[in-house]
């Protein structure tokens, strides 16, 4: 017998010993079916086989995501019930050195994947009988109703079945911590180093799957008010005081996730009635028939709301991701009559903008409290915004979960289109309280006559334009990832777009402001910005331009986008030949 050979029957054997255990009897059925074609010599059966059992998946920062299937590379209900059973000793552990005798508390809820119910069922009943009070959403319902839920309910811990924005065969398993395990500025917030790894190692030290208990009952099934709670809370977010105008014409897709009921509730309640859903991806559809990758910032995402939008007129485009934890953004390009979808960063911007106007116009003359930030990925003009007007300002590593853990938060936000805008009541980002803003600016601009792209070209002519593009490179090797970093750290760039480089920064040296993250960033004489890192999620390498051009007067506008255009060319050429591309 070859070594392949033995490989084979040990797959086999260690598949048909799963199946025998698979308390899902349609992910059982369809791996020994898989077996069943591997062992006659089916190529593509095999390999499958061999990816579903290639090592265990590993919970991280991000929890856990991966496709539906079965298998311990895969995400189903083994692989969920001895995460609930980690996470489970886990709370019960940190509260017991925290609050010795307090029973702990977690929330657990879902979105409208295959198996995400089954997944937060199997949750509730593994939590309830390891004497955690357990509550269960009623529907369901977006994430950052669950991020909510954790706060409001003074909850241990939290859990959201949700891929969010991930093809249509996965799903996930993201987890948030909430008083006894974290500090206040935490409280809510998804996990981070070091909980993950303590989380792993409970998760690695669960027995037998027959060893995990699960009550019939015992867990508290929210009622509806929580989602009514909710959007009450977000519809309080505006200004009416302030910011009176609400003559706002709105599409909103919610890309046939879980995010449209409640966003049309939230904007209908906060004085937006003119809300229109796109019929097509109005529902909840774990098939996403209707888009090829459900990502507001994917190529054609938003074509049925663009649409919808020139038909009707409409002022504004408003799209969620699936679990409506992002927000998009698309209106009339005054410089083009064209409709277009706009950048994180410049959504990031004109919210950072409207909010400190919110608080000077609340504020009178008091001493400006609370702090702006943004990921180190995201353009430098929000901290140029929260200068001008005061404001504290910090960088964070990519990802919410740094984010909204930065002390005396007043706004946050990542130009992958994640905006938290109310972080005493979501310590995450939020897709419904962020349209809302985002509706009561656009409003306000356009009863002055004006655009929200008029809104941006007054940052600019105050801060500067600023300009920003990305360059993902996808890579079948993972290895190919360090490659292409060892090659940058052996051989750093001395120039991009003809400005010289003044600091190079290794990023994954940590500094006092970041802990070591994976990446490398460079800025030049004339402030072009790059930075380069491998993805966290995805086996990409992500580049990250952004360059500012000095611009007088409105006059002077086009011409500076044109300038910041070529920048961004020539940046972009320069960081491809550095990579060897």
């Amino acid at each position: 017998m070859t070594s392949s050979d033995a490989a084979l029957n040990q797959l086999l054997t260690d598949a048909r010993e799963w199946a025998s255990h698979d308390p899902d009897p349609t992910t059982s059925a369809a791996l020994l079916e898989l077996t069943d074609l591997a062992s006659g010599g089916d190529a593509g059966a095999v390999q499958e086989l061999g990816d579903s059992f290639n090592g265990t998946l590993q919970f991280g920062t991000a929890g856990l995501r991966a496709a539906l299937g079965p298998g311990p590379n895969r995400m189903n209900r083994v692989v969920v019930r001895r995460a609930a059973a980690g996470l489970a000793a886990f709370l019960t552990e940190v509260v017991a050195a925290a609050a010795p005798g307090t029973r702990p508390r977690a929330v657990v809820g879902f979105d409208a994947r295959y198996n995400s119910d089954i997944f937060a069922e199997e949750t509730a009943a593994i939590f309830t009988a390891a004497g955690i009070e357990t509550f269960l959403m009623p529907a369901a319902l977006p994430t950052p109703l669950l991020a909510y839920a954790v706060r409001a309910l003074d909850c241990d811990g939290g859990v959201m079945v949700t891929a969010s924005h991930n093809p249509p065969q996965d799903n996930g398993y993201k987890v948030y911590l909430g008083r006894h395990a974290v500090t206040e500025s935490g409280r809510g917030s998804q996990i981070v180093a070091p909980y993950d790894a303590q989380i792993a190692e409970k998760i690695e030290a669960v027995g037998t799957l027959e060893s995990i208990e699960l009550a019939a009952a015992g867990w508290t099934v929210l009622p509806g008010s929580i989602a009514a709670d909710y959007q009450a809370a977000m519809a309080g977010l505006v200004d009416a005081e302030h910011f009176p105008a609400r003559d706002l014409k709105i599409v909103l897709t919610p890309m046939h996730g879980v995010g449209g009921e409640t966003a049309v509730s939230v904007l209908n309640a906060a004085g937006f009635t003119d809300v229109t859903l796109v019929a097509e991806q109005a529902e909840p559809d774990p098939d996403f028939p209707t888009v090829a990758f459900p990502n507001p910032e994917e190529p054609g995402a938003l074509d049925l709301a663009l649409a919808a939008a020139a038909d009707l007129d409409a002022d504004i485009v408003l799209a969620n991701d699936p679990d409506a934890d992002r927000a998009a953004v698309a209106a009339v390009d005054p410089a083009t009559g064209d409709w277009r979808m706009l950048r994180g960063d410049e959504v990031g911007a004109l919210l950072g903008a409207h909010i400190v106007a919110r608080m000077t116009a609340g504020a009178g003359e008091e001493p400006r409290a609370g702090v702006f930030a943004n990921s180190i990925v995201s353009s430098r003009l929000l901290s140029r915004i929260a200068a001008a007007a005061g404001y504290s300002h910090e960088e964070t590593l990519t990802g919410f979960k740094w984010i909204s853990r930065v002390p005396g938060l007043t706004y946050g936000y990542e130009e992958a289109l994640g905006y938290c805008v109310a972080p005493d009541l979501v310590r995450d980002k939020d897709g419904i309280s962020a349209a809302v803003l985002i509706a009561e600016l656009a409003a306000t601009a356009k009863a002055d006559g004006k655009t929200i792209f008029d809104t941006l070209d007054e940052l600019y002519l105050v801060h500067g334009l600023h300009a920003s593009d990305q360059l993902s490179i996808r890579v079948a090797d993972l290895g190919l990832l360090d490659a292409m970093m060892n090659r940058l750290r052996v051989n750093p760039p001395e120039a991009f777009g003809g400005s010289g480089v003044e600091v190079f920064t290794d990023l994954a040296e940590g500094s006092e402001a970041l802990p070591p993250t994976d990446g490398l960033l460079y800025l030049t004489r004339d402030q072009s910005r790059v930075i380069i890192r491998p993805s966290g999620t995805e086996p990409k390498l992500k580049c990250y331009l952004e360059v500012i051009q000095a611009v007088e007067s409105a006059a002077e506008l086009p011409a500076a986008r044109q300038a910041a255009r070529t920048s961004l060319d020539d940046v972009l050429g320069d960081v491809r030949e550095a990579l060897g591309l």
